[in-house]
């Protein structure tokens, strides 16, 4: 039997620590809050309850408990994230997935998402709308993260402080502030972590700052104004040919006559940042409600490298407003309507250098690339017989971008290149067949324009041959839970057809460039099951057991795909495992013990696109173990203790994909522990 996860898509929530009662899970990615039971879309939501389950050093072993997502993390601090979908157009970072903080957008204009500089403890609670979602959100064809930096369901004043440390020199400390009064609710975070992480060269370190503050007027309105300041830096240590890899899995990578290594180069990356907005919520009248935010971010980025150094300066603004119509709900029929606008900014400084032993030599290409995005939205939702929801939803997708170089061509003026005006609808539906049982059905378009990243990437040429990608995605599923909401079962089937793929490319002195190149097939089906099989109780010896399923099985594979030499149609889908599953048990005892158990296994993973070269599957386990204890009436100390790869798993979760010189593999850490304590005044 497999267990695992007990924090995942539409487990349960509650409002208070000891509360027995479960309440009914509501998404609020579509505009406004409904009950996640009808959404007529593949949603999954993870709550601060489930978040507290997880080891606080990464976001990676929460996200990989969602059906359909892969999040993946080199070495510390190195973050990958797809959903449903391959990792071709991410050597690292996050592209093709646009993501939220609070309602604004944290992907920049240019496609480019630092997920990697948001601290874990700042996070509280994430929503994942799986597939291409357009229709509210503008160009992407993998999916949508809506990150909450504050429990909304959380109205108490508190100051926390936590400290955890681990194998592999890890240490993380944070401390959390909230003062709420009648209207306001203030909510400050401040974290530390460091990590020498399981191979050489890879010590992380991040130093990160939030803050929010709610201002409630009039009744229902409010203005939030809330922003964080993140200062990362991470080592690389490169990858691995599966011979050095065997021979010492901590290696960094080495120098060869014709290329340096990775220490020598003293390769790796500092990102400075700096994010903040605002967002007032107002109630024109019963029926009319405005949502209108504006945001800003500045980005120093340095990436020492073994081919070159990188200096990234790179400024983003940009705002979103849309209104909310509400009809007068009649007896057979009830609707709501939204109509809005997105638009973004990103104006960069792309410089790259020699890299001389990890000090920036002699200028190689000064670029300054501008990067526009806007589109128009608007969304109608009707209830019909109180059974039926229909849900019609568009955006009208703008994107360009102007560039110049200043070195060492020393153009004087921009050069700018628009893309053809984009349409993407999406229709769907849902269905309550009997009163705990939900069909839904959908169909929706992903657009995803090529990124900046992609657009002037290292190998020092802009791109203006490089085109967006497309495709159509079709997609049924169910819902099933019982009376009390302590069992959930949802499924999805989905269908997406990729057109004009965009994929990297390497030039033998490894510099990269991004192409077009033909369509990928990607069939699949994602399973999540969650049940109370003994309900929250303060009477028996285990006062609760939880069990969690997820389960992805995928066929992705290349249609008409192929190189300037070489078809690779109907080779399976390079970083695309065809399964994974992951399960877990939450157990409660008395005296507020608690055991948490996880095991994920994944299945091989082809790394490049011949399918000459896999990586194994693997089987990882962890384990967590806690004890609470109540200090006083508001007072409460947490200790806790766990362990990850418990089973000394040789396993990678991150390889390198279409390597030069099938230098693939970034081995992850053996079996490590970590132990800390919370304490909220």
């Amino acid at each position: 039997m497999i267990f695992v996860v007990g924090s995942i898509a539409g487990a349960q929530t509650t409002k208070t620590d000891t509360a027995k009662n479960l309440n009914t899970v509501t998404v609020r990615g579509y505009l406004s809050d409904q009950p996640m039971l009808n959404v007529p879309a593949s949603v999954s939501v993870i709550s601060p309850a489930q978040l507290k389950l997880q080891p606080d050093n990464s976001l990676v072993s929460v996200m990989n408990t969602i059906p359909g997502i892969r999040m993946e993390e080199r070495s510390p601090g190195s973050y990958r994230l797809s959903i449903r979908g391959s990792l071709l157009r991410s050597p690292f970072g996050i592209r093709d997935v646009k993501i939220y903080y609070d309602e604004l957008p944290l992907t920049d204009a240019g496609g480019n998402t630092y997920l990697n500089a948001i601290d874990f403890n700042s996070v509280q609670g994430i929503e994942v709308l799986k597939g291409p979602d357009g229709s509210l959100f503008g160009a992407n064809s993998g999916g949508v993260v809506l990150l909450s930096p504050v429990n909304r369901y959380d109205s108490t004043n508190f100051v926390t402080f936590g400290l955890s440390g681990g194998s592999y020199g890890l240490v993380h400390e944070n401390v959390g502030l909230q003062n709420v009064n009648k209207n306001n609710q203030f909510n400050f975070n401040q974290s530390y972590e460091t990590y020498h992480g399981y191979r050489v060269h890879s010590d992380m370190h991040r130093q990160y700052f939030q803050a929010s503050d709610k201002i409630t007027y009039g009744g229902n309105n409010s203005l939030k104004i809330l922003g964080f300041y993140s200062d990362l830096s991470y080592e690389t240590p490169g990858g691995l040919t599966q011979a050095q890899a065997a021979a010492d899995p901590t290696a960094a990578r080495p120098s060869t006559p014709a290329v340096p290594g990775a220490i020598k180069q003293n390769a790796g990356i500092t990102n400075k940042m700096t994010y903040g907005g605002a967002v007032n919520e107002w109630h024109i009248t019963d029926h009319i409600r405005n949502i209108f935010a504006v945001y800003g971010t500045y980005v120093n980025f340095t990436n020492p490298f073994i081919t070159n150094y990188e200096q990234r300066y790179e400024l983003t603004y940009g705002m979103r407003t849309y209104f909310e119509f509400t009809g007068t709900p009649q007896k057979t029929y009830s609707w709501k309507a939204n109509i809005g606008l997105e638009w973004e900014q990103t104006n960069a400084d792309n410089n790259d250098y020699g890299n001389r032993a990890g000090v920036r030599d002699t200028a190689q290409s000064l670029d300054r690339v501008n990067t526009n995005q806007h589109f128009i939205f608007a969304r109608y939702q009707a209830n019909l017989i109180k059974r039926l929801q229909i849900e019609a939803a568009a955006s009208l997708n703008f994107y360009g971008y102007d560039f110049k170089n200043v070195y060492p061509l020393m153009q004087t003026a921009f050069t700018n290149h628009t893309f053809s005006p984009q349409i993407m609808p999406r229709v769907a539906l849902s269905y309550q067949v009997v009163s705990n049982f939900i069909w839904r059905a959908s169909v929706s378009r992903g657009y995803s324009t090529p990124t900046s990243a992609e657009i002037r990437p290292s190998n020092n040429i802009i791109n203006t041959s490089l085109t967006a990608q497309y495709g159509w995605n079709y997609e049924t599923g169910f819902r099933l839970r019982n009376n009390d909401e302590s069992m959930l079962l949802d499924v999805s089937a989905f269908y997406y057809h990729l057109n004009n793929a965009i994929v990297r490319r390497l030039n033998p002195d490894e510099t990269e460039y991004y192409t077009n190149s033909g369509d990928i097939k990607q069939p699949g089906m994602e399973l999540y099951f969650s049940d109370w099989l003994i309900k929250q109780n303060d009477n028996s010896f285990i006062r609760g057991l939880q069990i969690n399923e997820s389960l992805t099985i995928s066929k992705f594979t290349f249609g008409n795909y192929h190189d300037a030499t070489t078809s690779y149609q109907g080779n399976e889908l390079t970083g695309v495992p065809r399964d994974v599953t992951v399960a877990s048990v939450q157990i409660k005892f008395p005296q507020s013990l608690y055991l948490f158990v996880e095991h994920n296994y994944t299945a091989r993973i082809p790394l490049n696109e011949a399918n000459t070269f896999f990586a194994p599957h693997y089987n990882l386990v962890q384990a967590k173990m806690g004890w609470q204890h109540k200090l006083n009436d508001k007072s409460r100390l947490e200790i806790y203790a766990g362990v990850d790869n418990l089973f000394n798993e040789k396993y990678s979760l991150g390889d390198d994909l279409d390597a030069v010189g099938n230098r693939f593999y970034n081995p992850s850490p053996l079996r490590n522990y970590y132990a800390g304590f919370n304490v909220k005044f």
